[in-house]
């Protein structure tokens, strides 16, 4: 058995026992918590906290580009489905304006060590548009030469020329969405690729100099079964990406409209997601792949996996992050941020975001200032998250409590996950054991304040 299976326990009872909602855990509290009382105001002058002592984090960048071609069914990000490529240069102009506010408030400069370009389709913007971009990004800020600069591609829209314009521009990490190679399966959920569209981007990144390339996969979608997802898996190693993400299908049709083109008679059952699940988690592990935690694996020697390794790794809305202390910006539509101890999310529609900037003001939606308690219990949630183990004397010393007491009740609870058998308590540490590792999500939802009865739980997507 190899060393990657020796740390990883899949009991498929277990995984149907934990069959239920809960957060994903990439902030806490989660953003459904945030409030519109916090607006324009706060923000600004959460940006204009950020020095203390003369002491500036570094930023994390995050530009929503919202467009699409064509609308795939399972998809549940705030994205807009337009063949006219004229509304992607209106909105440019208007990213100029947020930029420019926001870079106004922190200082012309400001250091800049990770970037993230997400969607949408990033690539819905043509060549001209993508350099347009970089450029106001490069005008306003200070881009880190050992910086992580990573951009979602579809591949549908995205040729080897695109790829190596972006080379150019200096992005050196790439994410491909590919959820699962069969035919039957895209036809499904409306997203025909071919796994030589996937292949020639990927192909495209590596000559063009790409440190690491990422894979989406999605498991439960209609029409999935184990021979198929058996084949997609086999492609996606052949291919080799340097980290794949295989995220759960989260069937939401009263949240998200386009899910109710998909047929619910096509989707698996819950022993049939349980099923696609394992397979993945087994296949990707038995080929050397390092899990991260929650849906992300890792090759060893990749950033994610040497973070982890020495406990450096972050989770932010972004998913998991070797860049744990950057204070994260989010430019666009719906882009959510985290400034010190306060979430930001911009307005959702492209009318109300428009509006804001023409007034001149921050096109915040809503937001969030972070309590004492909001703090210490996001301290503890991330360190579960990302390190499957918790220090009680990090905790105390970082936020002036005693663990044990202040958390007698969460410990209380715990009990039952160490009957089972996936977390361990003695001393002054909190393990998850290798059998717990796939329910982290449940675990870190004990000490989750805002849930407390079964309707807020409800809100959210399966654990499994």
């Amino acid at each position: 058995m190899s060393e990657v299976q020796d740390i990883l326990v899949v009991d498929p009872d277990l995984l149907r026992n934990f069959d239920r909602p809960g957060p994903r855990y990439t902030s806490y509290p989660t953003a459904d918590r945030l409030v519109e009382a916090f607006g324009p105001d706060q923000y600004r002058v959460s940006l204009e906290k950020r020095v203390i002592g003369g002491f500036r984090r570094p930023l994390s960048l995050y530009i929503h580009l919202p467009f699409c071609d064509t609308i795939c069914y399972y998809c549940g990000c705030n994205k807009i489905i337009t063949r006219d490529h004229g509304r992607s240069a209106k909105y440019l102009r208007y990213l100029r304006k947020e930029i420019e506010l926001v870079s106004d408030l922190l200082g012309r400069g400001e250091l800049v060590t990770q970037l993230h370009w997400g969607g949408g389709s990033p690539t819905f913007l043509n060549q001209a548009e993508l350099a347009e971009l970089m450029q106001i990004i490069r005008d306003h800020f200070s881009l880190a030469p050992d910086g992580e600069y990573s951009i979602e591609v579809d591949p549908r829209s995205a040729n080897r020329e695109t790829i190596a314009l972006l080379g150019s521009l200096g992005f050196n990490r790439i994410s491909v969405g590919v959820q699962d190679f069969d035919a039957e399966v895209q036809r499904a959920v409306n997203r025909i690729q071919s796994e030589d569209q996937t292949r020639a981007v990927i192909s495209a990144a590596r000559v063009n100099g790409f440190q690491s390339v990422n894979l989406d996969l999605i498991y439960g979608l209609p029409k999935q079964n184990a021979e198929r997802f058996a084949r997609t898996l086999e492609k996606v190693l052949a291919i080799s990406p340097e980290r794949i993400a295989l995220y759960n299908y989260a069937h939401l049709p009263t949240v998200f409209k386009p899910q109710r083109r998909i047929n619910e008679a096509e989707l698996p059952n819950a022993e049939g997601r349980i099923e696609l699940f394992t397979m993945g988690i087994r296949t990707l592990t038995e080929a050397g792949y390092v899990y991260i935690g929650m849906d992300h694996f890792a090759k060893p020697e990749d950033e994610l996996a040497v973070a982890q390794r020495r406990g450096h790794l972050h989770r932010n809305f972004q998913g998991y992050s070797t860049r744990a202390e950057c204070d994260l910006i989010g430019l666009g539509i719906s882009a959510i941020g985290s400034v010190g101890p306060a979430y930001i999310q911009n307005f959702r529609t492209l009318d109300e975001y428009y509006d804001s900037l023409d007034h001149g003001v921050l096109p915040v939606m809503r937001g969030l200032q972070l309590n004492s308690d909001d703090l210490v219990r996001r301290a503890v949630i991330q360190a579960i998250m990302c390190h499957f183990a918790l220090s009680f004397r990090a905790i105390e010393i970082a936020h002036l409590i005693d663990f044990r007491s202040y958390f007698a009740t969460e410990l209380r609870q715990l009990e039952e996950y160490r009957g089972l058998g996936l977390v361990e308590i003695e001393d002054e540490w909190i393990t998850v054991t290798p059998r717990g590792r796939l329910m982290v999500r449940a675990i870190c939802m004990v000490f989750d304040q805002y849930l407390r009865n079964a309707e807020q739980r409800a809100r959210y997507s399966k654990v499994i």
